[in-house]
């Protein structure tokens, strides 16, 4: 007989006939065999050996086959056991009893070998396919174990995915600091409270940078960025807590004061912003120095939109920047009107340069050597089609605050250079006259200044000993480095330096040495109260006498009367301008000048 599966079966019988004949023949079968004679051996090994299957007899010594079946059953390790009892018993209740007690099958003696062989192997097949059932489960388990591990990982990184794209959504990259969105949705929420709680005061303050553009263009984005990172860093030391600080993108932030009791809090934390600001910042092996301007909107259940309450801050922080900047400036409602005036001249103003509203007046500067005309100064007047001539400090400050400004530049630039060239070429002009055009600073550190010159003085056919800028000192001194590189450029190109309104901002006098400057324009504020006191006579003296020891020349502004003009001369300064001799004129009147001079004075 082939048998068609192996197993380890273990046979327990009290009758020696009956062991050795099964075992024997089990064994032929190529079944791993083991033996007992009674119950409490069988459960000895049966613990031991873990037998795939137990043929085990009813009627024993000690304890009986259903006893060894029912602890079998009883026990853990034992009992998944298939047990089938062999018995000469063949009552039906003695087989429902070995059922009932956890057999799975029952042969009654005397037994056929074809029999019992069938038997064993059909509970040692089920044996076997209940354990591959069993590793199938526990596999099919382990699976499901891992898939769900892995689908909470999943997961677990999906969130993690979404709360970093919800902070970035909400907060600035390169400060960390929560952003714009932010910002105003906190705000949102706050106005909601507000509107329940009459009384209650908050207050917003919008920061803008002075001059960050300025870092940017001369220094680069990469220590602008550095520059931002460190003021937010300075603005925190200077917010309680509860505040909230925001980057609303570029070099503007925001703070929010959710609970105020009286407008000197929001002041107060405005002042303390301005002095911690006010110490030079230390970028790599650049010494940066730069402020805020701010402005404070206290806000209260009359306002409804966020977008409102943050206008209004920005509203006042423009007027701050007007002020003078590195200052703060509370909201009030007049300054809404004045802004939207200043928009719509904003406006007007870009279809100005479209129209070409624009026109270049000149101003002569005398030479107090030969009493002529050694230069004019270029000066812009928008010829406003409805509000006839508008002066430039109308218009020039709101150009400042956008691109405008440079443009205009160019405009004056290109107009006066042009002019020179027309006088020249009709010989009321000689090759020393010269003009002179103010630079505004974004135009002086922009990178295409150079190129826009050497352009302009092509196409026009001119030569760079012809040309005057005129920058302020404050400019100077706030891109030192930066304007020493541009100013040694112009003076390969033959182009002479001026620097504007010396001696009314902050000087640090290293830097005339360091800089190649041609002249020193003395201030109006200056010449208007020359000989009061004498105060203002040796402060001109001061500024003379420097000018000469660095070889420079000095041009004398706002000359207005014959008294101011001889002590201008007494004093030895070089040149003068004023309404003494010609307001800022158009073109044609600049060319009578030309021609007719003026009388001995």
């Amino acid at each position: 007989m082939t048998r068609n599966y192996s197993g380890d079966i273990l046979i327990v019988d009290d009758m020696p006939n009956n062991l050795r004949f099964l075992s024997t023949t089990l064994t032929e079968q190529g079944y791993k065999v083991r033996s007992v004679t009674e119950g409490l051996m069988a459960l000895t090994v049966a613990q031991a050996a873990k037998p795939d299957l137990i043929l085990l007899d009813i009627m024993m010594p000690n304890i009986d086959g259903y006893e060894v079946c029912q602890r079998l059953k009883a026990n853990e390790q034992t009992c998944d056991i298939p047990v089938i009892f062999l018995s000469a018993l063949d009552e039906v209740l003695d087989k429902v009893k070995a059922f009932s007690v956890g057999g799975v099958d029952y042969i009654t003696k005397p037994f056929q070998l074809e029999e019992v062989l069938a038997r064993i192997q059909t509970h040692l097949s089920l044996r076997a396919a209940q354990k591959e059932i069993s590793q199938l489960n526990s596999e099919l388990e382990q699976r499901v174990r891992q898939r769900t591990a892995q689908l909470e990982q999943e997961i677990a990184e999906r969130l993690q995915v979404q709360e970093r794209l919800l902070h970035l959504a909400l907060h600035d990259v390169l400060t960390g600091l929560p952003n714009r969105t932010w910002f105003m949705k906190r705000l949102e929420q706050l106005l909601q409270q507000v509107s329940q709680k009459a009384g209650y005061l908050f207050a917003v303050l919008f920061l803008d940078c002075d001059r960050f553009q300025a870092v940017n263009d001369s220094l680069g984005h990469l220590v602008g960025d550095q520059l931002l990172v460190s003021i937010s860093k300075r603005i925190e030391l200077c917010v309680r807590p509860g505040t909230i600080l925001c980057r609303l993108g570029g070099d503007e932030f925001a703070i929010l004061l959710p609970d105020i009791e009286k407008n000197s809090d929001a002041i107060k934390i405005a002042n303390d912003i301005l002095r911690e600001l006010a110490a030079p910042f230390q970028i790599g092996e650049y010494q940066v120095f730069t402020n805020v301007s701010i402005g404070i909107a206290i806000g209260s259940d009359i306002y409804k939109q966020p977008e409102h309450i943050l206008r209004d801050a920005d509203t006042a922080m423009y007027r701050a920047k007007a002020n003078g900047k590195a200052c703060y400036q509370v909201f009030e409602q007049t300054m809404h009107s004045r802004a939207l005036h200043n928009f719509q001249l904003e406006s007007e103003l870009r279809h100005a340069l479209e129209r070409n509203e624009l026109v270049a007046y000149y101003q002569p500067i005398i030479s107090l050597d030969t009493n002529q005309i050694s230069s004019f100064e270029a000066l812009v007047r928008w010829n406003h089609p409805g509000k006839n001539l508008i002066a430039p400090n109308k218009f020039i400050p709101i150009a400042e605050e956008t691109a405008l400004v440079m443009a205009i530049d160019l405009f004056v630039l290109r107009q006066a250079c042009q002019q020179l060239r027309n006088w020249r070429d009709e010989g009321v002009a000689n090759e020393s006259l010269t003009v002179s055009v103010n630079l505004s600073v974004k135009h002086f550190i922009s990178f295409d200044l150079l190129k826009q010159i050497d352009n302009v003085l092509q196409e026009v056919g001119i030569d760079g000993s012809s040309l005057i800028l005129e920058i302020t000192e404050s400019d100077i001194m706030e891109n030192a480095e930066f304007a020493g590189k541009i100013i040694s450029q112009l003076r390969d190109r033959h182009i002479q330096l001026s620097i504007d309104d010396f001696g009314t901002g902050y000087s640090s006098l290293s830097y005339l040495h360091r800089i190649p400057i041609n002249h020193l324009k003395i201030d109006r504020s200056f010449v208007m109260r020359i000989g009061k006191n004498g105060k203002n006579t040796e402060i001109i003296k001061a500024i003379i006498a420097l000018a000469k020891s660095l070889g420079m020349l000095t041009i004398a502004e706002g000359v207005e009367t014959q008294d101011q003009l001889d002590q201008i001369r007494e004093l030895k300064c070089d040149f003068c301008q004023g309404y003494f001799f010609s307001k800022p004129v158009e073109a044609v009147a600049a060319r009578d000048l030309l021609i007719t001079g003026f009388p001995q004075f």
